[in-house]
């Protein structure tokens, strides 16, 4: 496997991330107030798929957080 394979599969793994990142923040936005626990679980996956992506976009564009 070559680096530019490399990086697509890195640019492809950081767009579904971002993908799920924009599903579970729809479902933290929706109020559910029946279900408190499902809302706090959405609210993990949210905040888990958004680490996961910063860390792609950090290998792919180095200090593309830098600052915040």
């Amino acid at each position: 496997m070559d680096s530019d394979e490399i990086l697509r599969r890195i640019q492809r793994a950081r767009s579904w991330a971002e993908r799920e990142e924009g599903v579970w923040k729809e479902r933290t936005e929706r109020p559910d107030d029946s279900d408190p626990a499902a809302s706090r679980e959405a609210d993990m996956r949210r905040y888990a798929y958004e680490a996961v992506r910063k860390v792609l976009d950090e290998i792919v564009r180095p200090g593309a957080h830098d600052g915040g």
